[in-house]
């Protein structure tokens, strides 16, 4: 797996307050990762550190394999953040030729415009964003974050106080950036809605401490007890129900009107199940994992950390 940001034990203390205690995770060039906490928890830290503005006090971090304090490295990262840098008086295509010559990007214009394109701008490229909504600022922001080409993007609450419309907009341009463009996006968000839909792998930090961190799928099963539940087209029987709980190794957990809520242990397939259940002429609907929300484990990690 070829990482593109790797942070090993990293530690950093603040005004007396150890705000990071040994944080670890490694995201997979490709990845959109999730990073989630509560406010305090250490996301802000976190970034900056990742970002070179501020220095961890232990641990090693690194950036497509580089060391993140070179030059070098920095160049391969983009970044949008709150203030966005954005500036009112000038317009958008002002403002990422401004930042094009930042980065040193020369004969710009070409790139600004599919930038803008991309982002969906390009028709109010020369208005003045102080003009802009919410949703088309944070769109130019991507774009700003995009104008040197940077392999890495790091997104702070990307879609913030940005209307439903305008977060679907965002969401899909990040797929578009992440699949279409390569780019690996490390997103910090609160919106944990908008990490599902989009996330494949998360970490979630509170107090300083990594307490869920992995795929998130594969999270989601495991969080949801690897349940299955079976919805059939009538009612079932009383013997075949007795007959269902005697099988142990199905784990029938309950019976709610038409549906069948099973724990099957390991190595008992739901095809096992459906054959049965169709042996014993079920008509079957359907069969699906019960896999838990990214709400419901968020409030489950968290509550599981708070101290007695």
């Amino acid at each position: 797996m070829n990482l593109a940001i790797s942070v090993e034990n990293v530690k950093k203390t603040l005004g007396g307050r150890e705000v990071l205690k040994g944080i670890s995770f490694t995201v997979a060039t490709g990845d959109i990762f999730g990073y989630l906490g509560p406010n305090g928890a250490g996301k802000t830290t976190t970034i900056r550190i990742l970002l070179g503005l501020m220095q961890a006090d232990l641990g090693r971090l690194a950036i497509l394999g580089q060391d993140i304090n070179l030059s070098e490295t920095r160049r391969k990262i983009g970044f949008a953040l709150d203030p966005d840098g954005i500036y009112d008086s000038m317009t958008a295509e002002e403002n990422l030729k401004y930042y094009a010559r930042i980065y040193g990007v020369s004969n710009a214009g070409e790139s600004i415009a599919r930038l803008l394109d991309a982002v969906g701008l390009r028709d109010r490229a020369k208005d003045r964003v102080g003009t802009y909504s919410k949703g088309m600022r944070q769109r130019l922001a991507l774009a700003r974050a995009m104008v040197h080409s940077p392999e890495v993007l790091v997104l702070d609450e990307p879609t913030a106080g940005v209307d439903p419309s305008g977060q679907i907009e965002i969401r899909q341009i990040l797929f578009d950036i992440a699949h279409r463009e390569n780019k690996t996006i490390f997103l910090s968000s609160h919106n944990l809605d908008e990490v599902q839909r989009i996330c494949n792998r998360i970490a979630l930090i509170d107090r300083g401490e990594i307490r869920l961190y992995g795929e998130l799928e594969s999270l989601r099963q495991e969080m949801g007890g690897g349940r299955v539940v079976i919805k059939t087209a009538g009612v079932i029987p009383d013997p075949l129900l007795a007959e269902l709980k005697s099988l142990s190794h199905l784990g029938l957990l309950e019976k709610k009107e038409r549906n069948l809520i099973f724990s099957p242990r390991e190595g008992t397939e739901v095809s096992d199940i459906i054959s049965l259940l169709a042996g014993h002429g079920v008509k079957i609907e359907e069969a699906t994992r019960q896999e838990a929300s990214l709400e419901e484990m968020y409030a489950a990690i968290l509550k599981e950390a708070e101290p007695l």
